[in-house]
């Protein structure tokens, strides 16, 4: 039995964040019934066609939830939401800011009939300030928290690759679920969660935060290269680039004495230091690319492995599904999708003996039938 069975989930999601929360939630095993507007849906199914005629993000993020198209501003459609909300544990919703109001879906108003309700509300920058009603995507927030200024070049900011901002806010969703679902199991009472893009993002940015205000000097833009530690970033070989990571003085003693071969280095004043290698990371970055040049990057990797140093080949996205070790430890499994079987990743926290949920990816409307006739007899 899976630890979140029995649990119902109604979700007027869209796009990233909500979506991101809820399908965790049906790796678990809750039942996620997601609201979806007829005709169009979750309008995230149009980003692309490229996972088998479906929109990559839609196929990561939805899988194992029943899908129905429901017009809130219809009468019928909305008693049948009623209905399913009378027997759900969890409302999730990141409708634009006021939408829930206006529909009466509001946390105030459907705790005040159930008090039992667990109601989480995505936004981008939470209620109340100047910033309540703006619209917010990911590189937006990204943006507002400091992270493209922070990311880049020296020449010139950069979107980080990944809808982070999302991917944090969904996460921090799920946990706070979580730890709803565990306190009501002792006080038999729901919570009221809110969530802002905003909140999670500059939480993940507070370490460039502290660096830049408390120092002296602007957060710096280091391309691919860490902009506080060193040497940590790619490095030229003979064929390529490695990427090679040094945490520690000690560390940069070993590299100096049986990589570089230069041992007098980890006592230079320019170097014995993190902070000082940082400033002086371009001459570091000499000695080693002229001790690597001599060799391949399976050779340069080889070593580096044997001396327990941390380092990283560069893989490109598709690489993923033949990562040798996501395939050693048989972290692929098939789901079904509208257009055909996927590949689809294991939820990364692992429980022996136990396999998640990962149902089907829904049609648009797939589940409208069987939820009406379902629902029916409470509308």
């Amino acid at each position: 039995m899976l630890p979140l069975q029995g649990i119902t989930v109604v979700t007027l999601e869209h796009a990233v964040a909500a979506p991101f929360a809820t399908r965790q939630l049906a790796d678990l095993g809750a039942r996620v019934i997601k609201i979806e507007r007829p005709g169009t849906g979750d309008f995230a199914r149009g980003y692309d066609r490229t996972v088998r005629g479906e929109a990559s993000y839609f196929v990561w993020l939805n899988r194992g939830k029943e899908s129905v198209e429901l017009d809130l501003k219809d009468h019928t459609d909305r008693r049948l939401l009623d209905a399913i909300l009378a027997k759900a544990d969890i409302l999730v919703q990141n409708l634009a800011p006021g939408a829930v109001e206006r529909l009466s879906l509001d946390a105030e108003t459907l705790r005040a009939a159930r008090h039992d309700l667990i109601h989480c509300s995505i936004s981008g920058y939470g209620r109340g300030g100047p910033y309540e009603d703006k619209k917010a995507y990911d590189l937006l927030v990204q943006c507002e928290a400091g992270l493209v200024a922070s990311t880049g070049t020296a020449a010139e900011p950069a979107r980080v690759g990944i809808s982070v901002a999302d991917i944090a806010t969904g996460m921090y969703a799920y946990t706070g679920i979580l730890t709803a679902l565990y306190e009501r199991q002792r006080t038999k009472t729901g919570t009221t969660l809110e969530v802002a893009m905003i909140d999670a993002l500059s939480e993940w940015m507070m370490q460039p935060v502290y660096y830049a205000g408390y120092g002296d000097r602007p957060f710096p833009r280091s391309g691919a290269k860490h902009p506080s530690i060193a040497p940590y970033g790619p490095y030229r070989t003979a064929d390529g680039t490695i990427y090679l990571g040094i945490q520690s003085d000690r560390e940069w003693q070993v590299l100096c004495r049986d990589v570089i071969g230069r041992p007098e280095l980890a006592e230079d004043p320019r170097f014995a230091k993190n902070p000082e290698r940082v400033e002086n990371d371009d001459e570091i970055r000499g000695y080693l690319e002229a001790t690597f040049a001599r060799r391949t990057s399976d050779e340069v990797i080889a070593m580096l492995e044997v001396l327990g140093f941390a380092c990283a080949r560069v893989r490109n996205p598709e690489d993923l599904f033949d990562h040798p070790q996501l395939q050693a430890r048989d972290r692929w499994r098939e789901i079904d999708s509208p257009g055909g079987r996927v590949q689809a990743l294991l939820p990364p926290v692992t429980v022996p003996g136990r396999e998640p949920a990962m149902g089907a990816v829904p049609e648009l409307g797939q589940h409208n039938t069987s939820l009406r006739a379902e629902f029916a007899a409470h509308d």
